[in-house]
């Protein structure tokens, strides 16, 4: 339930730290806006709040083009029930819906289909297919305004599975043809495009880009502690993303050629980046280590997967030296690449073709290639790690053998997207952890290990420095 007397207040002050739990309805426009929104304020009478963007299109309201509801933040997870309800969005905002059904997100989140659509009528007050449709129709516009692309090209990399549809839901739903939603400084065919996308609260960057900066691989990523670079592959689509931080976010940069999964790759990047979690209430909980460190996530849950089987039982620097030598080995070269982005994480189909012996010639024993293989062929042939298949990624995870729990864990982590997740095998962990008990930090003990990581890590930095 939302709380009217705090959303007025917050509309009143346009508190950011407001910004994507609810949204603002205006009776007078037909509008509905974030609460951040530099239009006029409306009267307290002609306000009407709503959960989510989806609630207040279903209501009849068009998106505000000023404040642009889709960059808002997302909403984070309180409880058990909030928090499943918010996996499922990630992979209906991933596209997965259209793709394989409510059943079968369901089913990787551990619940039935009709659980799920129970719980995200109340936690969103709109069902899966509203919340989809309303996904669909903000990519769109993100898109219109942003690049000059073909209306054709712009209705299937929403979603839209016709032009016709894509037309005729837009003019019902925003009152507008496609053609009059365009923006004036869109990006041009063949430029690459940069969105910025905003993060709940305040976002230190710095945590998780010095993360990902540590275990940067040569000529697929480019990473400091203010940027990350990387080729990247999504489906059959070929390209580039550059993200650099900002004060309240990101701003991402796409090549033209991922702009058709467009929609999945800008859900994929802000669990990567983890922009959608209330850091204010996981400090508050946890008081331990450094406040405002955010759980650095992965693009791919293959490439997670594997690099964590690569780090069994090695160092951080060993790791790195095994997984970029089976980019050089097995990854794909990418087209007409920017400079020092030339290579692909392989995909599961070519390591699982290579057969073990072949992964073993990396460097790596025989039986840790056995298992790399395995994790492979059970990827290549269906076994769901991307982020929200918590329930299915454990258990497909867990039947592969020489896959221990802290592999299943540490994937658990920065794949699936479980904040729970806790490596408590890790050598790390269990120094920096001493007599502590872990359970006390539930429900977000994923951030409890990032942050004990992190604390390790500095203070290796502060031995080297004295």
């Amino acid at each position: 339930m939302i709380d009217a007397s705090a959303a007025h207040a917050a509309v009143e002050a346009r508190d950011p730290r407001f910004d994507g739990r609810f949204f603002l309805g205006v009776t007078s426009t037909g509008i509905y806006c974030r609460c951040v929104c530099t239009a006029k304020t409306p009267k307290p009478a002609n306000r009407r709040f709503f959960p989510s963007a989806a609630a207040a299109e279903k209501a009849g309201f068009r998106p505000c083009r000023l404040c642009r509801p889709e960059l808002a933040p997302g909403d984070a997870p309180v409880d058990s029930a909030r928090r499943l309800a918010h996996q499922a969005l990630t992979r209906i905002e991933a596209g997965v819906l259209e793709e394989e059904g409510l059943e079968r997100i369901a089913s990787g989140l551990g619940v039935t289909g009709r659980h799920l659509r129970r719980v995200m009528n109340e936690t969103f007050g709109a069902s899966p297919i509203d919340i989809a449709q309303t996904c669909r129709l903000l990519a769109a516009k993100r898109l219109l305004a942003d690049s000059d692309l073909p209306m054709t090209e712009i209705a299937f990399a929403s979603g839209f599975r016709s032009v016709r549809r894509f037309n005729a839901v837009m003019r019902e739903r925003y009152g507008l043809a496609p053609q009059k939603m365009r923006g004036r400084n869109a990006a041009r065919r063949g430029d690459a495009i940069t969105l910025r996308l905003t993060a709940r609260g305040a976002y230190n960057a710095e945590p998780i880009f010095s993360f990902m900066a540590r275990r940067a691989l040569p000529e697929m990523e480019i990473a400091n502690a203010q940027r990350y670079a990387r080729a990247l592959a999504i489906g059959d689509a070929r390209g580039w993303i550059d993200v650099r931080a900002e004060h309240n976010g990101i701003a991402l940069t796409v090549s033209d050629t991922l702009v058709p999964v467009l929609r999945p790759l800008i859900a994929h990047v802000r669990g990567a980046f983890d922009l959608d979690t209330d850091c204010a209430a996981v400090d508050a909980h946890l008081a331990i280590g450094e406040e405002g460190v955010r759980i650095a996530g992965g693009l791919d849950g293959f490439e997670i997967a594997a690099r964590a089987v690569l780090g069994q039982q090695v160092s951080l620097s060993a790791a790195c030296t095994l997984a970029a030598r089976l980019v050089a080995e097995f990854g794909e070269e990418l087209e007409n690449p920017p400079k020092d982005l030339r290579r692909l994480f392989p995909s599961p189909a070519r390591v699982a073709e290579a057969g073990p012996e072949a992964i073993a010639k990396i460097g790596m024993p025989l039986k840790r290639a056995q298992t790399l293989h395995r994790l492979s062929c059970a990827v290549r042939d269906g076994l769901n790690l991307q982020r929200g298949a918590i329930a299915s990624g454990r258990e497909g995870l867990a039947e592969i053998t020489g896959v221990g729990p802290w592999t299943v864990e540490y994937v658990a982590l920065r794949a699936l997207g479980d904040p729970d997740a806790f490596p408590e095998n890790d050598a790390v962990l269990r120094a920096e952890l001493g007599d502590a008990d872990a359970d006390r930090w539930r429900p977000w003990r994923g951030y409890a290990a990032m942050r004990l990581w992190r604390a390790a890590e500095r203070k290796r930095a502060n031995r080297k420095a004295a």
